[in-house]
């Protein structure tokens, strides 16, 4: 799957709701606290976190590359 964006970056709370894994920013908020959300393979539990073009979010076994 791909999350394409036209600016240099996107936050991860943001990203996921884009790629309709979760409903609302609310769900996104408590999948990314939980630890349930990689980013290049590693939990980052900041739903600030920024993502850039080439990063891969992975979550409830999807991989989600971030493309312009």
């Amino acid at each position: 799957m791909e999350i394409r964006i036209k600016d240099d970056f996107i936050k991860l709370g943001q990203a996921l709701k884009l790629a309709g894994v979760v409903e609302d920013g609310v769900e996104a908020k408590y999948v990314i606290s939980d630890g349930l959300v990689k980013v290049n393979g590693e939990v980052d539990e900041r739903r600030g976190r920024k993502v850039y073009v080439g990063d891969i979010i992975s979550f409830k076994g999807n991989d989600m590359k971030v493309i312009r």
